[in-house]
């Protein structure tokens, strides 16, 4: 928005001069005589010129243009020009200064002339910061003349831009180069406090979180980092949303922070050259031009300092989002401790791959390491530590008996493990302490451990013998389901004492199952209800098979004991032995026949499972 103001004139008599059809004309007054001073300039390269009748007197340098002036027009206006002792230089152009640090630089000093030499000037967004700033370097107040630029501005500033959502970011944005005298002069702050003021009161009009992103999302992302906290800062005071606060600080973070995205998924393939690991990342998002290493850690730190501390403000992705970031670009300890410590209060929600952090080295920025003694694809210490305030964080929560999601954590860990298993480069301690970081009762099924175990024992193929039983002690053989059991007594990789506790395991499993009594606790663990389910129609079949045979066996109990008494009557008399030989014959052969048939049918239906469980075992194989 541009607001043409009315060119300044002198107070001084016989001011009031026809203009001419090519120029405007102003009457200054010099000493014992009146001059006219034309309105024409002419810019050649990086020297600027007032064409006038009366010869210019003073050459003014701002940053690598030179101003030939007239000394009266700046000296009536500007008390910092006035102020000098103006020396006479030995070129042509009578006094020669130079201003250093103007705020605005050629360009704005250009229109501050226009306005000393009485010139309309046009005040928009992109000015009204310089030209402010600037006034006050040359100390342009009512003290020299009324209506001078000091106030013109101020009034500008006060009544147009602040009024408007546009112009204000425009101007936020052209303060950027004008540090300090923005700051000091307040118009950062003034600025800052009618965006938040602004935003704060759409959001309060705004019923939808959608909505509530509107535009100021958008606008306020494009502000360099400390305009953007100081007005994030100020929008949070006045009781906004921490999700809304959140989702604007995401929005933030992904245009101003390349790789934001960058997710790892899993082991590519590997292979050694120089001792380096090699794999593959896939990277999105848009990059900025520009932002060096110093910034993008400077983003880092002040996100994070004004992050809610409400955990629904902002996911668990997000935060393990931004620790990879930070230890890409070398944030302080403290602060990847503050991440670490954030992730772990909300570790249930997150995903696998978002564990999955790649093991950079801080002081080559982001190269992975190639050191022989940290040269795993994954940050296993990192997760580690998560894990560590996870417990902490459930133990605190028990304290206050609320419940806290182990179960998810603990399918989360046994998943996270399974992924990094396949890193050749792994070593076996710090699987094992990972893998031991949860409490015993945590997980209510191995069968995800035994598949984290069962991949690192393929991809270490070499480990020695005392080692592979020290990874399966980590595996309770008794709370694997009855799937897992069978592949695992099928395992050539795993020791022979595993094997035998599996099958000791298994037959447990097997004779409770037949009895209909199951010892394993009943829990929430979608893995031990899938196992359940998986064989509940075959228990339901043997117990039918079972019932069938003691109501069959029953009937044959009681006719042998009916044959047993007319026997022991009959005994005594000789002419009934033949017959009754040949009768009992028959009996005892029927009997036989029955018991077979059952035992045919039997074996059919257990051959019938047994398949059906061959098949189980082929689609639930860990392997």
């Amino acid at each position: 928005m541009t607001k043409s103001l009315p060119a300044a004139r002198s107070r001084s008599p016989g001011s009031e001069l026809e203009g001419t059809d090519t120029a405007y004309e102003q009457s200054i007054v010099i000493p014992n005589r009146l001059i006219t001073i034309a309105d024409t300039f002419e810019k050649k390269e990086h020297s600027w010129f007032v064409t006038s009748q009366i010869p210019t007197d003073l050459s003014i340098q701002v940053q690598d243009v030179t101003f030939n002036v007239h000394k009266y027009p700046l000296v009536s206006k500007c008390g910092y020009i006035g102020r000098l002792e103006l020396q006479p230089s030995i070129s042509n152009f009578g006094y020669d200064l130079k201003l250093e640090n103007l705020p605005g630089g050629a360009e704005t000093f250009e229109i501050i002339l226009k306005f000393c030499y009485g010139l309309p000037v046009d005040f928009n967004s992109n000015n009204i910061a310089p030209l402010r700033c600037a006034s006050e370097y040359l100390d342009m107040s009512e003290e020299y003349e009324d209506g001078n630029l000091i106030s013109k501005t101020e009034a500008f500033l006060t009544l147009v831009i602040l009024s408007s959502w546009k112009e204000t970011i425009t101007v936020i944005k052209s303060c950027e180069t004008l540090s300090p005298w923005a700051e000091n002069l307040q118009i950062v702050r003034r600025c800052c406090d009618s965006i938040a003021w602004k935003a704060s009161r759409e959001n309060s009009t705004c019923g939808d979180i959608v909505n509530e992103e509107g535009r100021w999302f958008e606008d306020v992302a494009t502000l360099r980092i400390d305009h953007f906290t100081r007005i994030v800062t100020t929008v949070k005071a006045k009781g906004t949303k921490p999700e809304i606060i959140g989702k604007c600080i995401i929005h933030y973070a992904k245009k101003w922070l390349p790789g934001m995205d960058v997710e790892l998924e899993g082991l590519r393939g590997y292979g050694y050259g120089k001792n380096e690991l090699q794999f593959s990342v896939s990277k999105g998002g848009n990059e900025e031009g520009g932002v060096g290493h110093k910034e993008q850690r400077t983003i880092i730190e002040s996100l994070v300092s004004i992050l809610p501390p409400q955990q629904e403000a902002v996911p668990c992705k997000f935060f393990l989002q931004i620790l990879k970031m930070a230890m890409v670009y070398s944030a302080s300890p403290a602060l990847i401790s503050e991440l670490e410590k954030r992730v772990g209060m909300m570790l249930e929600d997150a995903k696998v791959n978002d564990l999955l952090i790649p093991n950079y080295k801080n002081e080559d920025h982001g190269k992975l390491v190639n050191s022989t003694e940290h040269n795993t694809m994954h940050n296993v210490d990192v997760v580690q530590r998560i894990v560590e305030y996870f417990l902490m964080q459930e133990q605190q929560q028990q304290q206050k008996q609320q419940k806290i999601g182990k179960t998810s954590v603990s399918r989360l860990l046994d998943n996270y493990l399974a992924e990094i298993a396949r890193d050749p480069n792994l070593s076996i301690t710090k699987f094992q302490v990972l893998a031991e970081s949860l409490p015993e009762n945590a997980r209510t099924c191995h069968d995800g451990l035994y598949r984290a175990i069962d991949t690192y024992l393929k991809s270490h193929a070499s480990l020695a013998e005392h080692d592979r039983r020290k990874l399966c002690k980590i595996m309770n053989c008794e709370k694997l389901s009855l799937d897992a059991c069978t592949h695992a007594a099928q395992n050539e990789r795993l020791p022979l004492r595993t094997v035998v506790q599996v099958l000791f395991s298994e037959q447990v499993k097997m004779r409770t199952a037949m009895q209909g009594k199951e010892t394993a606790p009943r829990t929430d663990n979608s893995e031990q209800e899938e196992s359940q389910s998986s064989t509940s129609v075959e228990i339901r079949n043997l117990r039918t098979e079972l019932e069938n045979v003691k109501t069959r066996m029953g009937g044959l109990q009681s006719d042998y004991s009916e044959l047993q008494r007319e026997y022991e009557k009959l005994s005594h008399r000789q002419k009934i032995v033949p017959g009754w030989s040949s009768g009992w014959r028959k009996i005892k052969n029927s009997f036989h026949t029955k018991v077979e048939g059952d035992e045919t049918s039997n074996q059919q239906r257990r051959s019938n499972s047994t398949s059906r469980r061959s098949g189980w075992r082929r689609r639930l194989s860990l392997s």
